[in-house]
């Protein structure tokens, strides 16, 4: 079965669960990591196209980008109207040492904003705790979105960790993505379809 087929049978059962599912509850059978590029292809991978119905205002949605350093390992995928999220686990720093999260918009009280490594992207960060764990957010605004990075890290050097975390993460944009989706199902499906809120 070629892949677009694949893509596009996930998306139409994607679509429907997240139909199905309340704001609050979510579908936690996505086990796949949301990978910026996968198959030959390079196209996203279809846990990227659930974040993005997850989140019908965002322009960008996060991804995992290059494969993972070693010790660290993919957590897993939840998602629901109007959030989706996923963690990365660490041999030094833990299971969900690093989660990261998109939503429409987020509270970002007592953070303080930093100069952005993301183009397009507002950045503040938010350090609760230095010892024994090293423990925060980082948050990423931007049109219709808000992506937030939570770290609670335990290893030596919590900095380095939190630094390939962030580079390991990525963005696609939404424009992409609806190309992909049209592409992929022969121009039968779309990412956000009308009616979408």
């Amino acid at each position: 079965m070629r892949r677009g087929a694949v893509g596009t049978a996930f998306l139409a059962a994607a679509a429907a669960a997240l139909t199905a599912c309340s704001s609050d509850g979510p579908n936690s059978a996505i086990t796949g990591a949301p990978l910026c590029e996968n198959g030959h292809d390079n196209q996203a991978g279809n846990a990227v196209i659930l974040m993005a119905q997850s989140v019908p205002s965002a322009t960008w949605v996060p991804c995992i980008r290059t494969a993972l350093p070693l010790g660290w390992s993919f957590h897993h995928l939840e998602a629901s109207n109007g959030e989706a999220r996923f963690w990365l686990d660490s041999n030094r720093d833990g299971n969900k040492a690093v989660g990261v999260r998109l939503t429409e918009s987020c509270t970002t009280a007592g953070a303080t904003v930093i100069p952005s490594d993301r183009e397009g992207m507002r950045r503040l960060e938010l350090v609760e705790r230095i010892s024994p764990t090293y423990t925060g957010r980082r948050y990423y605004l931007f049109d219709g979105g808000c992506l937030t990075f939570t770290f609670s890290l335990d290893g030596d050097s919590p900095g380095e960790a939190l630094a390939l975390a962030s580079q390991v993460v990525g963005v696609v944009s939404r424009a992409d993505l609806q190309e992909q989706v049209r592409e992929e199902s022969g121009g039968r499906l779309e990412l956000d379809p009308e009616g979408t809120p």
